[in-house]
């Protein structure tokens, strides 16, 4: 196995442990992944389905090759996530993204069963490229509508809600994936607080595109 993909699987498996304790999901539910090069069509490697994190190992994580738009094969004893196709249409049709992070955190799950939006009520919502985070329509799990739904939702953005589901946020790679689907739930705690309170007040649109191109020479840094 290359040095790199060794490393890329032993940040998934470090990542994916960091998820339960950073509320951003509970038991299995939750999946991750990368971007790696994997013949013609790219590829990932993203979390196995039905694995406890406490007991993830860098060789659980799943290689998985795209075949073409919605179409993708895999050699594992493990089957990828099941969320695996929504990764998939994120990586295809989002040139920057290099990582995926999908939970189900208590707020933005909240917010999600209301089929609602984070509005411009902070100005770090600029983190997920603006304002509204939108709220994806509900389908079913793994499927290809909910993943034509989710991209649809992140026109614009790098982090959307899914309807009675939960979030979905990508980066430029993992670590930054991971800052933002936490600054995403902050986000929504501070909503459902001030919809307690009457509703959030927002900041003007001006302000919001302001703070965007603030921040992309702002972010996540690495040592």
């Amino acid at each position: 196995m290359p040095a790199d993909e060794r490393d890329l699987r032993e940040q998934l498996v470090r990542q994916a442990r960091r998820l339960q304790p950073l509320g951003l999901a509970t038991g299995t539910s939750g999946n991750l992944s990368v971007r790696v090069e994997l013949g013609a069509h790219g590829g990932m490697l993203i979390t196995p389905s039905g694995v406890a994190y406490d007991t993830l190992q860098p060789e659980d994580i799943v290689a998985v090759r795209f075949t073409g738009p919605g179409r993708a094969d895999w050699v594992h004893a493990l089957e990828p996530s099941s969320e695996w196709l929504m990764h998939q249409a994120v990586y295809q049709a989002r040139s920057e993204a290099g990582a995926v992070v999908h939970g189900h955190p208590t707020y933005a799950t909240v917010l999600a069963i209301q089929g609602l939006e984070i509005p411009a009520l902070h100005y770090m919502i600029a983190a997920a490229g603006g304002a509204p985070i939108r709220c994806a329509p509900y389908f079913t799990y793994g499927s290809a509508e909910l993943s034509l739904a989710a991209v649809a939702a992140l026109d614009g953005r790098k982090a959307c809600l899914l309807a009675h589901h939960g979030l979905l946020a990508f980066e430029r790679d993992l670590d930054r994936a991971m800052w933002l689907a936490g600054e995403v739930e902050t986000l929504a705690q501070q909503t459902v607080m001030c919809l307690a309170l009457g509703g959030p007040r927002r900041l003007p649109a001006a302000e919001i595109a302001r703070v965007v191109d603030k921040f992309s020479r702002y972010g996540l840094r690495q040592r």
